[in-house]
């Protein structure tokens, strides 16, 4: 496992890969209100990274665990499409780097809504109108870009 040093060289020298989970009920879009850097403060779509040696198969299952309570095959999901994701902050709040993801989005369609999540990434959660996402200014324009 890399120190918070060595992973700061890592994101300061290279793009990190992740999987964004686009999680819908309805006509709903669940977003996490998130901690960390980047986008912190943010409404954004649940997800994580890839790690090194980790299948996208096991990682997916692996960050819906974590995200969402509850692990869920990627074979479950739907793929969106790549996205890529530039920031100016990064994972430490310090540093001149910012933090750049390629990011692999997939969507889930739930038959019921998650009500009791992970506290770890997001401070809070809430269920959006998919038609008033493009609306609202506190979501992040990389959550936004899934739903247009």
């Amino acid at each position: 496992m890399l120190s918070a040093t060595g992973f700061a060289r890592v994101v300061r020298d290279t793009p990190l890969v992740s999987i964004d989970l686009v999680v819908l009920h309805n006509s709903k879009a669940l977003l996490g209100k998130r901690c960390n850097e980047p986008a912190k403060g943010y409404w954004f779509v649940p997800g994580g990274r890839i790690r090194k040696n980790e299948s996208i198969n096991k990682a997916f299952y692996r960050l819906t665990g974590n995200e969402l309570d509850m692990q869920i095959p990627v074979s479950d999901a739907e793929f969106l499409g790549v996205y890529e994701h530039f920031y100016a902050t990064n994972f430490s709040e310090s540093g001149d780097f910012g933090t750049h993801y390629v990011v692999l989005a997939y969507t889930i369609r739930l038959a019921s809504p998650l009500t009791e999540l992970p506290t770890q990434q997001h401070s809070d959660y809430r269920w959006f109108e998919i038609d008033k996402i493009k609306e609202e200014v506190r979501i992040h324009q990389h959550t936004k870009a899934y739903f247009r």
